[in-house]
């Protein structure tokens, strides 16, 4: 079994050293959004001190609070309210909005210095009592952590603002406490300060083991794409040839097993499908470039990242597509199936999903098959062995709304003509919008499928469908497979003899994604807007 390369670098390298001085993107916006709450719960709370000092003590104590105290709690509130806002808007680095926890932390204790030592008496005795700061310190500190150095030299301010304040009121001619007093006064706040750098450290070691735990061999995650039963799929790049992929992580639960033996006879399935799929060289089937088990027990892929639409998002918005198109993409379809059933796989899971239509270099409408992950291998040849499919580890195979009679029954021998029938579902879907067997539960589907006749695609749309390709439809869908197209060669030919079949070209196509998709089209960095269903 592959596993994953050593990494790059060790923790003590320079390259380390300079990645742990930056936090994680993820973290850092989980820490923004703390922040906000963080803002908000301070505006909270002065502004319960306001109120108690505007309205509660005046009448309890029959005396007025200080206008100073007043003003600089209104100050306080304005200030956390606005870096609320600052914080939220969508503009600015992650980074930047992360440091306003620590303004927001010094500007707090300022304000609380301003009401000890402006607002109020500094002479006023305050040895065995906690400064307010402190308590902003450590709550800084903890829910919104910065790295290391900067929680400390904020914290160190933070502290120093108390200080500071008992300076001011000295050169203003105040009585105030001796330095000594001062800092005994204080010296909770610096305590604080220092144990502050404690939580900023572990946050900062948390990011790196993430960061770590995203390292596979040669590729780096960047951003997840989707996630499903199986695992998730992210977008990663290569490290040294800053090649993009996208990287399928098998959940660890999907390898379990009741015994060590089973588990191990489920890597190496996962590894035969991998190998499996690799070894397929159509252009129009997606390309794998690497495989293995993270040290967390993930099983992983790592494979192209496309451009484009999958034909399940494409109809959604786009509405279906004429069928001189839908030639144009099927025959595309059929040389990838074509490959893949000449070698005894056969993919079980054809559907609109599992199907991109992509823009691979110059060229647009250009397709790529994906996910077989549900593939079974039917006759010799490296993975001879394998006699259960992956669908058969999640207690699944295949697709409700395109799955062939024969699967539904559970007959023996499922071969080649099973994603025939699919790619049949596939065609009246892209044709209709719609799928063969509409409404309905899915055990109703699964009836449907093995005993309804289908109608004709051409009853279902107001939209031109020529009644050659009515016919191989509905050939397709077929009950019996002897009476489908026997392989995706022959499919292919018959959909290259359908009317309209020459009525859509790569011209067109281009033209379609320069009216359609013109961020797409603009924007030639490799970025996918769905890989894969996982």
């Amino acid at each position: 079994m592959k596993r994953i390369a050593p990494r790059l670098s060790t923790p003590g390298s320079p390259a380390a050293q300079l990645s742990d001085a930056r936090l994680q993107p993820d973290l850092l916006d989980d820490q923004i959004r703390r922040l906000k709450v963080l803002a908000l719960l301070g505006a909270g709370l002065w502004t319960v001190g306001l109120f108690m000092d505007a309205v509660i003590f005046p009448w309890i104590m029959a005396g007025a609070v200080p206008t100073k105290a007043l003003t600089i709690e209104i100050s306080a509130i304005l200030t956390s309210v606005g870096i609320y806002f600052w914080v939220g808007r969508p503009a600015g680095s992650s980074l930047a909005k992360a440091d306003a926890g620590l303004w927001l932390m010094m500007l707090n204790s300022a304000d609380i210095a301003l009401l000890e030592t402006w607002a109020t008496d500094p002479t006023v005795a305050r040895l065995g009592h906690l400064s307010w700061t402190a308590i902003v310190i450590l709550l800084s500190a903890m829910v919104a952590p910065s790295t290391p150095v900067k929680m400390l030299g904020a914290a160190l301010a933070s502290a120093s603002m108390g200080p500071f304040g008992v300076w001011l009121a000295h050169l203003r001619g105040v009585d105030v406490p001796s330095a000594l007093s001062t800092f005994l006064m204080y010296m909770p706040s610096y305590s604080c300060a220092v144990a502050a750098v404690v939580p900023a450290r572990m946050f900062q070691k948390m990011g790196r083991r993430l960061k770590e735990a995203r390292d596979l061999g040669s590729y780096e995650l960047e951003e997840r794409l989707g996630e499903g039963g199986m695992g998730e799929v992210w977008r990663a790049r290569h490290r040294l040839l800053a090649r993009p992929a996208a990287i399928k992580l098998v959940r660890p639960a999907m390898l379990a097993a009741g015994t060590e033996a089973e588990t191990r006879a489920t890597l190496r399935r996962f590894e035969h499908e991998a190998q499996a799929t690799a070894a397929l060289t159509s252009p129009h089937t997606i390309r794998l470039f690497d495989f293995g088990v993270t040290d967390e027990g993930s099983f992983y892929y790592v494979m192209e990242l496309l451009v484009g639409r999958d034909m399940a998002s494409l109809v959604a918005e786009f509405g279906p597509l004429p069928a001189p198109r839908v030639i144009f993409l099927l025959r595309q379809v059929c040389h990838s199936l074509a490959e893949a059933h000449s070698r005894g796989l056969v993919h079980r899971d054809v559907k609109p999903a599992n199907i991109f239509v992509c823009r691979m270099g110059l060229e647009h409408d250009f397709v790529k098959v994906l996910d077989f992950g549900l593939v079974q291998v039917t006759g010799p040849g490296p993975a001879h062995d394998l006699t259960q499919s992956l669908a058969a580890l999640e207690g699944v195979v295949g697709t409700p709304a395109f799955m062939a009679p024969e699967v539904i029954v559970g007959r023996q021998v499922v071969d080649h003509r099973a994603d025939i029938y699919a790619l049949g579902c596939v065609a009246y879907f892209l044709l209709t919008g719609q799928q063969v067997f509409q409404g309905g539960t899915q055990m109703q589907a699964l009836i449907d499928h093995v005993s309804t006749v289908p109608a004709p695609p051409s009853s279902r749309t107001s939209r031109p469908i020529p009644p050659s390709v009515d016919t191989l439809v509905l050939a397709c869908l077929e009950k019996e497979p002897e009476r489908r197209p026997q392989d995706a060669v022959v499919l292919s030919q018959r959909l290259a003899e359908c009317e309209g079949a020459r009525e859509w070209s790569s011209t067109q196509a281009a033209l379609w994604w320069q009216t359609h998709l013109p961020t797409l089209e603009a924007d030639r960095a490799p970025v996918a807007d769905e890989l894969t269903r996982v």
